[in-house]
Formats: structure tokens, C-alpha cells, sequence
């Protein structure tokens, strides 16, 4: 064995060590590109094989050629009385397999070999990837920022050694991201290009508060506590519903924690969000009531199921706050119980329905 095929072998060993990226596999994927490559001398006949085999150390390109008593295709035939050199059991219209000197080609499988290993370890390391990301899909992650593009806004991130782009619609209202930043991500998608991975990633999201509780929040994590539903209006304002079947429980408070402690830590990572956490309910009087919070609730009336649309009366002194700046209160409120919520004041006075 020549020293060339000893290290091609050698190579082939180590990036199955060093970059988990198994022999057979590489072995494979030259056989064929060899082939490819050598096709062309040949006339384009399929005429050509090449056998990688990186336990024996074997490595052998062959052209299969016609025995015939007259040669009218010089590519694919070979006359008999050299055919009977090669193999001393050739016959006429019969095949014989001629090996070819590696040396002869050696700049060919060289290039070749080369080609195939840096597409061999992009391909291997895109399906790392990809399996990796999908498996931390609508998943909380830590990303690094790289860096802002002054002209769009988008972020630069990596997430461990995978580069990615938070882009400005993405990001929460206001927030200020610089170079170095250790920042939550959500992963919303994670989709398979040509080229690589796309990892889609959000700080507005409403994925990434849910996250953010099943992290601060223990009972949430282990189900005692389930996260119904979530409404937000990011750098603004987030409403959150919880629940649990343990009627000992109280789903408010262990989100909140001691004097605030969880909810204050999910807050600082927000930039000042505020969240509101509400109890939820099966029945939609009470949920309704609950989600308009921080405003008191007179009553709840239900006007129709199907499209859900109910009537709301709420103190005069309460009006503003239940509406809130813009309709924010209202609108999420209605977002995350999926009621259409008309809100009147207690005195009569029907001002402007607000829809969600």
C-alpha cells in the first residue's frame, strides 16, 4: 500500500474522530464522485467503479470492458488477445475488469477527495444542526449578540456555535441590544434550507413569557400549575392564565412568589414588561372578569357562543383602567379568553364598543 492511500485512509479516520462524521459515509460519497469524475474518459459510458472500503484499506477504480475480435467502441470494448493479458479466463462477448493505476489520476481523486469531505462535513454538520434546533423547537434559549445592523436593526446572534438573526420585528419595542448581550430567545421555527438550517427566533413572542414562567416557576414545570393561555403586547404589557385541578393551590400567588420575587425576575429579563397573572376559569363570566384585571368587574353578560361576544359592565371609576391606554387592556383581555368583550360603564353611559 502506497503512502498516498495510506493517508487518504488516515483522513478519512480522523474526521470520523474529530468531527463524527462516519467513514462509510465519506467512503460512499468519493466512490461516487470518483466515478463521476472518470465517467468523462470514458465516453459517458457507465463503465466506471470505485470501491472505498475503509476497514480492508481498499481502495480500487475499474472499467469493465466487452471482449470482441473487432473494436467499434473504443470506450467500452477491448480486443481479445488483450483482454487475455488481463485475465487469463477472458472470452470473446464476455467482460473483463481492468484496474486502473490510482497514480494515473491522482490529482483527480486528490481534488475529488477534497471536495467531498468539505461537502460531506457541511452536510453532516447542517443535519446536526437541524436535528439539534428541532429538538429545541418553541423552546427557550440563551443567544449571544454579535452584532446590529445599523441600517435594518436585525441582531447578529449565535446560540452556541450556530449564527442566527433576531430581526428588528422581533425584537421587544424599545429594547436596546448591544454587542456581548446574553439574551432569552424563542425558537417560533425551525426550517431545512440547501444551504443550512434557518433558525427563526423572537423576543415578542408570546412563547417566550410561557417559557420564561416554566423556568422561574417550579409547579408550572412539573404540571401542578398549567399555563392556559397567554395574550401580549410586547415591551408593553403581557396577561397571562394559569390554573391547577389542586384546589390547595394557589396559581396567582406561586407565579408571583414571595414578595414578587418570580414574577420581578421574569419582569428584569422583559425590561420592565408588565404582567399581568390571572386565575383561570371554565366558565367564561369568571375568566372574563379575571382577565380584564386590573379592573373591577360589575358583571358579565353573554350574548352570544357562536362568534363568542359578551357585554361587560365595569364601574365609571373603572372604565379607563378595564379599556386601558389605547385599548390595550381590553384587547388583551379578549385575546386571551377569545371572547369579543363590549365594555359599558355601570351609570348607562354607552360609549364606543371595543372589539378585540
Amino acid at each position: 500500500m502506497n503512502k498516498d492511500i495510506k493517508e487518504f485512509f488516515a483522513a478519512l479516520k480522523f474526521m470520523e474522530q474529530e468531527r463524527e462524521i462516519p467513514q462509510k459515509y465519506l467512503a460512499e460519497k468519493i466512490e461516487n464522485a470518483i466515478v463521476v469524475a472518470l465517467r468523462k474518459d470514458y465516453g459517458g459510458r457507465d463503465i466506471v467503479t470505485c470501491v472505498v472500503d475503509p476497514e480492508k484499506m481498499v481502495f480500487s477504480v475499474t472499467v469493465r470492458k466487452q471482449v470482441v475480435d473487432e473494436i467499434t467502441d473504443p470506450y467500452a470494448e477491448i480486443l481479445k488477445e488483450d483482454a487475455l493479458k488481463i485475465s487469463s479466463k477472458a472470452v470473446e462477448n464476455g467482460f473483463v475488469d481492468i484496474a486502473l493505476n490510482t497514480k494515473q489520476f491522482g490529482r483527480i481523486v486528490a481534488q475529488t477527495a477534497k471536495h467531498v469531505i468539505r461537502q460531506g462535513i457541511r452536510e453532516v454538520e447542517r443535519n446536526q444542526t437541524f436535528a439539534q434546533f428541532q429538538d429545541k423547537n418553541h423552546e427557550l434559549l440563551t443567544a449571544v449578540v454579535q452584532q446590529i445592523d445599523p441600517k435594518t436593526g436585525n441582531a447578529n446572534v449565535t446560540i452556541g456555535k450556530t449564527e442566527t438573526v433576531l430581526p428588528k420585528l422581533e425584537q421587544v419595542p424599545g429594547e436596546e441590544l448591544s454587542e456581548g448581550d446574553h439574551i432569552k430567545v424563542y425558537v417560533v421555527d425551525v426550517k431545512e434550507t440547501e444551504k443550512s438550517p434557518k433558525i427563526m427566533i423572537s423576543r415578542t413572542h408570546p412563547g417566550l413569557v410561557k417559557r420564561l414562567f416554566e423556568t422561574e416557576v417550579p409547579e408550572i414545570f412539573d404540571g401542578t400549575i398549567e399555563i392556559k393561555s397567554v395574550s401580549r403586547q410586547a415591551g408593553s404589557r403581557t396577561k397571562l392564565a394559569v390554573y391547577s385541578p389542586n384546589e390547595e393551590i394557589d396559581p396567582v400567588g406561586a407565579c408571583i412568589g414571595q414578595r414578587g420575587a418570580r414574577v420581578n425576575n421574569i419582569v428584569e429579563e422583559l425590561k420592565g414588561e408588565k404582567i399581568d397573572i390571572v386565575k383561570y376559569s371554565d366558565d367564561p363570566v369568571a375568566f372574563i372578569s379575571e382577565a380584564l384585571s386590573p379592573a373591577k368587574v360589575v358583571s358579565v353578560v353573554i350574548e352570544s357562543e357562536n362568534p363568542k361576544a359578551c357585554k361587560v359592565t365595569v364601574p365609571d371609576s373603572q372604565l379607563s383602567l378595564a379599556i386601558g391606554n389605547k385599548g390595550q387592556n381590553v384587547r388583551l383581555a379578549a385575546k386571551l379568553t377569545g371572547w369579543k368583550i363590549d365594555i359599558r360603564p355601570e351609570s348607562g353611559f354607552y360609549g364606543e364598543e371595543i372589539e378585540e
